[in-house]
């Protein structure tokens, strides 16, 4: 009876942080499909903001901006990366703690900081050569920096998984290493890049701290479009981009984990 009772308070449990976690989300999509000038009541479905959207010149400029800051941002991300968690498994038996804190430095420091000290050395670069004018090649490096360490440790903890014996059976076999690279460890590996490549997208896409410090006039993303946008009120469109935002995040955090599980198979 206990035994049963705990199950039941536990499944309880685990629906009710699913809903506390995804009703928000539900009501923001809900809502933009709002057929009211307004989102503080709900009349009817309609798709008028969606078409609204495509003719609003700042959000194709901001959702452009973010496609090209997430795409560029994430495959220079994965090509050093992927460089680095390499290196850390032909290593890993020396004692290289500090490189490991470093890899570890950029995800546990806090967003804020992290964007305030890109800034300001974006700043002071710029104000010595006139290079790194705030801009998207500014916002590209801030976030490729971010996105390095978990590239590094997805490729990691891939190499850790394979056979050390795969190595050598390809030395033994008289592969160059160029051929070792092409036709073994790339093969291998292609389950974590291209799930280390979601993740740095989704990341990017999702980022705003960091997007605001190193943002320029001309380069705002749709996370920065839409905080701009909200000091007038929440409106249906806001909620229009939301839901898109949503949407593609959550298609690549599914791909992303569709293909780290086949890495683990």
């Amino acid at each position: 009876m206990r035994k049963h009772t705990l199950k039941r308070g536990l499944a309880s449990f685990w629906w009710f942080t699913l809903a506390f976690l995804y009703l928000p989300l539900a009501v923001v999509v809900l809502f933009s499909f709002n057929a009211a000038n307004s989102a503080a009541s709900f009349t009817g479905v309609s798709f008028r903001w969606y078409r609204q959207l495509m003719g609003n010149e700042q959000i194709l400029s901001a959702f452009g901006n973010s496609m090209i800051l997430a795409i560029t941002s994430s495959v220079i991300a994965l090509c050093i990366g992927c460089l680095i968690g390499y290196g850390m498994y032909r290593h890993r038996y020396r004692k290289l703690g500090w490189l490991i804190v470093l890899i570890y430095l950029p995800i546990v420091l806090p967003d804020i900081v992290f964007g305030i000290s890109e800034m300001a050395f974006f700043v002071q670069i710029h104000r010595l050569t006139g290079l790194l004018q705030p801009g998207l090649m500014t916002m590209i490096i801030a976030h490729v920096t971010f996105q390095i360490p978990f590239v590094a440790l997805i490729v990691y903890s891939r190499f850790v998984g394979l056979d050390p014996a795969l190595f050598e059976a390809a030395k033994d076999l008289y592969a160059t290493p160029f051929k070792r690279v092409v036709h073994f460890m790339l093969p291998t590996i292609k389950p974590a890049l291209i799930s280390a490549f979601f993740l740095s997208f989704t990341l990017s896409i999702d980022d705003f701290v960091i997007s605001f410090f190193t943002a320029g006039p001309e380069s705002a993303t749709l996370p920065i479009y839409i905080w701009g946008a909200i000091k007038k009120g929440v409106s249906p469109e806001i909620n229009a981009i939301a839901a898109l935002m949503i949407g593609a995040v959550g298609i690549a955090a599914i791909m992303s984990l569709l293909f780290s599980l086949r890495r683990r198979a």
